[in-house]
């Protein structure tokens, strides 16, 4: 590639758009003379909008046909939601520059301003996702927890026009559109535990590709970095993805040690395990977390599940 060109690759939506364009004008910002183009991929994930993620299988729905335009050198880079990124990359690609992370968090939007325990008794709550239902399920069974997909603002208009009494959506991208005000209520890990991931960027470019790392570098936050290293650790060891219901939230305290929550759930949120630890990050605290909980009973829930499943 050329010193001074970058081609991006990312999907169409509005949140992918604005992550890259982010990305675009920090870079621009501190090379002078670097030009950053954008280049828009379709992703399976895109493409399916009437299935839950769950149900649709296999890893890297919004990554894999990126990816192989990164091999292909169509594009130099991509700019991933990291939750959004396997733990298992393909060979010859690298994703190892994390910016800072901001917000990581679950959040309830309702139609009427009700927080997630003032819902009355069978209201319908709409995620995507099956690590949210089981944990909300756990805490609030008799609520009905209905799939919904499509970008931030479709979740909205479904919610608006009276098809949820309310949604569950990532903080991050409601701050990043500009739609903070959307927001009910916050959730902390220890109640909904987020993926692992969740809130961080990462961008990802060929190993081989040294101009590329060499204009990324300045990106990179060291202390997000080994946050989402140990939440990836933490979904590596169990061998997790968007089929269970697995969540990992790492933070720094003011003691310089990090906390990691772990969550591991069945599909119905009746066996719910969650722990924590807090260690420095050089003794993979990530992966510690994970072989404890594997151990507590772990281990067999995710074993039922995948059993289910095949």
């Amino acid at each position: 590639m050329a010193a001074n060109r970058l081609i991006i690759g990312t999907r169409g939506s509005k949140l992918a758009l604005w992550q890259t364009n982010h990305i675009k004008e920090k870079l621009e910002r501190y090379h002078r003379g670097l030009s950053v183009e954008i280049k828009i991929i379709r992703t399976k994930g895109d493409k399916i909008q009437d299935v839950a993620l769950a149900k649709i299988g296999g890893k890297g729905l919004f990554t894999k046909e990126i990816e192989e335009a990164m091999l292909a050198g169509v594009v130099h880079l991509a700019v991933h939601s990291l939750k959004d990124l396997p733990t298992d990359l393909p060979a010859g690609l690298v994703a190892d520059i994390i910016p800072k992370r901001t917000r990581g968090a679950d959040v309830l939007v309702s139609r009427n301003g009700s927080k997630f325990m003032d819902l009355p008794p069978g209201a319908r709550v709409g995620t995507g996702s099956l690590r949210r239902k089981a944990q909300l399920g756990a805490l609030r069974p008799e609520l009905e927890y209905l799939d919904l997909r499509g970008n931030v603002d479709t979740r909205l208009a479904k919610l608006d026009r009276g098809d949820y009494e309310a949604i569950i959506l990532s903080e991050a991208g409601l701050v990043r559109l500009g739609l903070t005000e959307r927001i009910i209520e916050v959730f902390s890990p220890e109640v909904l535990t987020p993926a692992a991931g969740q809130g961080a960027l990462a961008i990802e470019y060929r190993q081989d590709d040294s101009t590329a790392k060499e204009l990324l570098i300045f990106l990179a936050d060291r202390k997000t970095t080994s946050e989402v290293e140990a939440e990836r650790a933490f979904l590596h060891t169990l061998g997790g993805g968007c089929q269970v219901p697995v969540g990992a939230r790492a933070e720094f305290r003011k003691n310089g040690k990090l906390s990691v929550i772990g969550m591991i759930s069945d599909l119905s949120g009746g066996r719910l395990l969650r722990d924590q630890i807090e260690d420095y990050p050089e003794t993979g605290p990530g992966r510690e977390l994970a072989e404890k909980m594997l151990a507590a009973g772990g281990r067999r829930i995710l074993e039922e599940i995948y059993g289910s499943s095949s």
